[in-house]
C-alpha cells in the first residue's frame, strides 16, 4: 500500500498489481506465487491462509524504512482506490480470476481490468462477463497472435514489453480499435521513443518520472 500511495502522489493514472489467492480462498496482493523473496514468509502463497499472511513483513526486503508493511488484501487495495485510480489486476492461474471476477462485481464504482499472459485464462473470463475490461499481455516479439485474440475477444488493450513495440505493432492496434500501453519504462529516452511512436501510455516504476517528462512536452 505505500507504492500504491507514493504512486498517486507522484501522479500515476492508475497502478498495476499481481494476485494469488491464500489457502482460504482470498485475494492477496503479491507478485511472486512463493514468499521468500518479497516477505519474511516461506513457502507458496497458497498454503497460508489470509491471516497468516497478513502479519507477514512485506516492506524490508525493499527498504529498511518499510518494515512491517503488510501483504494486502486486492479488497483493501479497491477499497481505497474507489474511482480515483484505474487498478490492473494481472492474474495468472483460473482459480484466481474466478475469484478476482466475484470480488470486482463487489465494488462497482472501482475503474478495474484484468491482464494475463495467459490469454485462454482471459478469453474463459470474457465468457463469464461480457463487459469485463481485459489486456492481453505479452513478452514476445511475435505479437499477431496477441492483437489477433485480443481483438476477437473485444479486449481493451495489449501490453506489450516494451523493447518490441514497433510502428506496425502501434498500427495493428490501431486498425483493431485496441489501446497499447508498454511495460516497464523507466528511463526518460525510452519513454520519449514510445511516445513518439503512439502508445497510449506506459508501466512505469517510476511514475514520477513520467508525469514530469509528460508535462515537460
Amino acid at each position: 500500500m505505500a507504492a500504491f500511495r507514493q504512486a498517486e502522489t507522484d501522479g500515476a493514472d492508475g497502478i498495476e498489481l499481481d494476485v494469488h489467492l491464500s489457502r482460504d480462498g482470498r485475494v492477496v496482493v503479491v507478485h511472486d506465487d512463493t514468499l521468500e523473496r518479497t516477505t519474511d514468509g516461506r513457502g507458496p502463497v497458497e498454503a497460508m491462509a489470509a491471516g497468516e499472511l497478513g502479519v507477514l513483513d512485506a516492506g524490508s526486503w525493499f527498504a529498511p524504512c518499510f518494515q512491517g508493511e503488510p501483504l494486502p488484501l486486492l479488497e483493501e487495495v479497491l477499497a481505497w482506490a474507489g474511482e480515483r485510480l484505474r487498478i490492473n489486476v494481472e492474474i495468472k492461474t483460473p482459480r484466481a480470476g474466478l475469484a478476482v471476477l466475484k470480488l470486482l462485481r463487489a465494488y462497482p464504482s472501482v475503474r478495474a481490468m484484468v491482464s494475463s499472459f495467459d490469454h485462454g485464462l482471459l478469453q474463459a473470463l470474457r465468457r463469464s462477463d461480457s463487459r469485463l475490461p481485459l489486456g492481453f499481455l505479452t513478452d514476445s516479439r511475435l505479437w499477431r497472435g496477441t492483437v489477433r485474440r485480443a481483438a476477437a475477444c473485444g479486449a481493451e488493450s495489449v501490453h506489450p514489453r516494451h523493447e518490441f513495440v514497433s510502428e506496425s505493432l502501434v498500427a495493428a492496434c490501431r486498425q483493431k480499435g485496441l489501446r497499447l500501453f508498454a511495460w516497464t519504462v523507466d528511463d526518460p529516452a525510452r519513454l520519449e521513443r514510445l511516445l513518439k511512436l503512439g502508445v497510449d501510455g506506459v508501466f512505469s516504476n517510476d511514475p514520477g518520472m513520467v508525469r514530469r517528462h509528460l508535462d515537460a512536452r
